[in-house]
């Protein structure tokens, strides 16, 4: 069985819409599966800004956030196996952790525009 990104839109954006490389700007949320929070831009007080594609950001980001619109909020389901897989990141993540993200898109910037 082939692992997949559950997705759950909370609200719909009517912004652009992110193609495969676009540059983004983000809030999001963090949580293991207890709701311990591991993450959070909010917190952080800055948007998280970075190029959308596989070297930059976790496979489940990649395929979750795909043709999400600007001004739209969703959440993420991401199994293990397309997070992070058998590593543990820093002390709050645990290996083979199903992950879930909140996500807000702030803003896209598409390639061809």
């Amino acid at each position: 069985m082939s692992a997949e990104v559950k997705i759950e839109d909370i609200e719909v954006g009517t912004g652009t819409m992110i193609k495969k490389g676009a540059l983004i700007k983000a809030h999001y949320r963090g949580f293991l599966e207890d709701g311990t929070e591991f993450d959070s831009s909010y917190r952080k007080g800055i948007p998280f800004e970075t190029v959308l594609s596989a070297r930059r950001v976790i496979q489940g980001w990649v395929l979750g956030l795909k043709e999400m619109r600007e001004g739209g909020k969703r959440k993420l389901f991401v199994p293990a196996e397309l997070g992070y897989g058998e590593r543990q990141v820093g002390e709050m993540i645990p290996a083979n952790s199903n992950l879930i993200f909140e996500i807000e898109l702030l803003e896209v910037l598409n390639r061809d525009d």
